[in-house]
């Protein structure tokens, strides 16, 4: 049993001490979608019950899956902060409770009872214009209120929010559900990137989960997927969930491209490594060097050295590097992937000539879904692989708003545009993220200097 079913009833989930299954069915989403829509015999009443029903189920599945996550952790696991930019899984649990309380209920739902008055500023994470917000190196002291109240908390706002969408809601909160969703998604990502650094951070490397990691063959050669360019277009457009950072859809112009068919390995990462890739200042930024210089950097973040011979610390555990050399390098900074990209003579993508490349691409590849939560060898295979899943890819490209960018009016335009200042921008998913939520124009952002996340790189070159 758990420890969610032990410490608070969080219900029966399955396969999580492997490390595998989950509470989303995408599928079973688009064939309901697909049948309303085709199906002539199918009632205006009979399709908003239908569609309501449909809502219901994926947030079920959606806040299941989140403590689905955390149901390998002890209650002490639970409180760790153990890096900057991470946040204790307990908090985790209550923010994203909170954005469903802040947002929708207490925003759209006159009678809402609120579960607790302090927690609209205890859990708000930035979002200034809702309330001050405590420091966010102290969330690892929160040890009231209790992990049992936090599991109260999303169980009176989860009741809440099903028995409004049962009813029956407006286009307009349907939206903010489905906004509310997908937050939720990310934090089931960064739930892994926290969880994944807290576990490095103890002494014992416990892991996460069970199991040994894919085995892999050796990596095939790469290839370069030519892009003839042209006056293009990029960005969110038509039907379907995106954020305010991907819109509007508008023109570029991009010169001939060849992008790499596959990403870059922790075999080839070591022969930079070997080369004196981090003596080198040649190859770096300025800023970059001072960092590594600062920070003591010699090896992508979890690589460690171990009686003469690299390791790697993962979810499972710390394996050999020789186990995982066909395996995309993860845990980069953009620093890193840029001074690794001048050394084979390469560069990175801009994000634009990521997207034209992946638009159209089948949103397949190593996600949250498949369990294996680490990166694993590109399959065989004809053009590009990789592009979705494994690690967030680091592109060349600033993190700005798009021409014509417009944030989304009142407190939640601070979702993402308040963060367009000294950020990189990052494509394509990871290991880690679930399947449903990611798309060719989704626009990931982190500082340059973060390695925390799920990040590698793949390589472009400019055709003469």
């Amino acid at each position: 049993m758990g420890r969610l079913n032990e410490v608070g009833g969080a219900g029966s989930t399955s396969g999580t001490k492997q490390c595998s299954g989950t509470a989303l069915n995408a599928e079973g989403r688009r064939t309901l979608k697909k049948s309303l829509i085709d199906d002539p015999q199918v009632s205006g009443a009979s399709q908003a019950s239908e569609q309501c029903s449909g809502q219901a189920e994926l947030f079920k599945s959606v806040r299941l899956k989140t403590e689905e996550l955390c149901e390998p952790l002890t209650p002490e696991d639970m409180m760790v902060q153990s890096c900057a930019e991470a946040s204790p899984a307990k908090w985790h649990l209550a923010h994203t409770t909170w954005f469903f309380e802040t947002f929708l209920l207490r925003e759209f739902l006159p009678d809402y009872e609120p579960f607790h008055p302090d927690f609209v500023w205890l859990f708000n994470s930035y979002y200034n214009t809702v309330s001050d917000q405590p420091v966010k190196k102290l969330r690892g002291s929160f040890s009231r209120p209790s992990l049992q109240e936090i599991l109260d908390y999303r169980r009176h706002v989860d009741a809440a929010v099903e028995s409004w969408i049962e009813s029956g809601v407006s286009e307009e909160v349907a939206r903010r559900i489905e906004l509310g969703l997908h937050h939720e998604q990310q934090h089931q990502e960064l739930l892994a990137y926290d969880i994944k650094n807290a576990f490095w951070s103890n002494p014992l490397h416990p892991a996460y989960c069970e199991g040994a990691l894919a085995s892999l063959g050796d990596a095939e050669p790469v290839k370069w997927i030519e892009y003839t360019g042209g006056l293009l277009e990029i960005g969110h457009g038509g039907d379907g969930f995106c954020f305010d950072n991907e819109q509007p859809r508008h023109k570029v112009y991009l010169e001939p491209i060849a992008l790499a068919s596959r990403l870059v390995t922790c075999g080839e990462y070591l022969d930079f490594m070997r080369d004196g890739g981090y003596e080198r200042a040649e190859l770096w930024l300025s800023e970059g060097w001072d960092t590594l210089r600062a920070q003591g950097w010699r090896a992508p973040l979890y690589w460690f050295e171990a009686d003469g011979e690299w390791r790697v610390f993962t979810l499972r555990g710390a394996v050999d590097l020789r186990a995982v050399l066909a395996a995309p390098v993860c845990h980069v900074s953009y620093f890193e992937a840029d001074a690794f990209a001048s050394w084979a003579g390469e560069r990175l993508p801009t994000e634009a000539e990521w997207e034209v490349a992946a638009e159209g691409l089948p949103i397949e590849g190593n996600l949250l879904e498949s369990g294996e939560l680490h990166p694993v060898a590109a399959q065989g295979g004809e053009g590009l692989r990789q592009m979705f899943g494994d690690v967030w890819e680091w592109t060349a490209s600033a993190y700005l708003g798009y021409p014509g960018y417009s944030p989304l009016p009142g407190a939640l335009g601070e979702y993402n545009g308040k963060f367009m200042s000294n950020q990189m921008v990052l494509r394509g998913g990871s290991a880690v993220t679930p399947a449903s939520h990611i798309r060719s124009t989704y626009r990931n952002f982190f500082a340059p200097a973060s390695r925390w996340q799920f990040s590698g790189v793949r390589l472009a070159n400019r055709l003469e």
